[in-house]
């Protein structure tokens, strides 16, 4: 059995049979739901960003669709603890992640749209160790998660591989290894695909699929959550849609092809 603290890692050891039985277990024992979002606004320099934002889920695959500059970026940034709204509730799996940052840790990591921006060590093993040493583990426990990360994605030679050594899709997966060895509850990726050739893009969406953990895809792109439990559709920094993912998908898709067709570009984004 993996050392991992998330229940979702122990139960893909024991057999997918048992993947359920922990998931209801878990969420059974918490009073919110796991995505819990409550009257969110944000305001960066008396420019209103995101306006109330609520969103309430256990659900597995959570989409986030928006056009640029919706404010579906620094959503995800709110998720993750990163950016603190002015007002509002935000916990993920109980924990407040803007004031709890260690607590924060082991419920919710994020994968940025481009690897250099998340990325700090120079190897490989340092920037995998760095959030588990954050999170107040004990050295070997850190070093024992690093070595179980490798070897679970076949990794294990790129332990003291020089990050810039690295393509852009190596780096993405650094990054996604960094955030499994540290087993949040969910996991947020911001545009995770953008900037990648077709067969990495592949070989990311195979890896991602196989993810037990609860994963929040930012996107513009509605093709990519069909298969998804809930969507959140943002439209000027507030809630347009919420629902099952693909009557939200359809409904998107729908608007932003009216919005295409027209000759005037004033409702086009920048």
């Amino acid at each position: 059995m993996a050392t991992f603290g998330s229940f979702r890692v122990r139960a893909r050891l024991l057999g997918r049979g048992q993947v359920s039985l922990y998931r209801v277990f878990a969420i059974a024992s918490r009073s919110a739901p796991l995505l819990h979002l409550d009257a969110i606004d944000l305001a960066i320099e008396e420019r209103s960003i995101l306006r109330e934002i609520s969103i309430a889920t256990d659900a597995r695959r959570v989409a986030v669709l928006g056009r640029n500059g919706s404010g579906k970026t620094t959503l995800a940034r709110v998720v993750a603890g990163l950016q603190r709204p002015n007002s509002g509730i935000v916990q993920i799996a109980g924990v407040d992640v803007a004031r709890d940052r260690r607590g924060a840790l082991g419920a919710v990591g994020i994968l940025f749209q481009n690897p250099d921006h998340q990325i700090i060590f120079p190897t490989v093993e340092e920037e995998l160790a760095f959030g588990l040493a954050q999170m107040g583990l004990p050295k070997t426990e850190v070093v024992e998660r690093v070595r179980t990360v490798l070897a679970r994605f076949g990794k294990s030679e790129w332990q003291y591989a020089a990050i810039h050594q690295l393509s852009q899709g190596q780096r993405q997966l650094v990054c996604l290894m960094a955030i499994l060895a540290m087993a949040p509850e969910v996991i947020v990726l911001d545009e995770p695909f953008a900037g990648l050739d077709i067969p990495t893009a592949m070989h990311l969406a195979r890896v991602l699929d196989a993810v037990e953990g609860t994963l929040v895809h930012i996107t513009h792109d509605p093709r990519m959550i069909l298969d998804y439990e809930h969507a959140v559709w943002i439209e000027g920094g507030a809630v347009q849609m919420q629902g099952p993912a693909a009557r939200v998908a359809q409904a998107f898709e729908a608007a932003m092809r009216e919005l295409g067709a027209r000759d005037d570009l004033t409702d086009l984004s920048g």
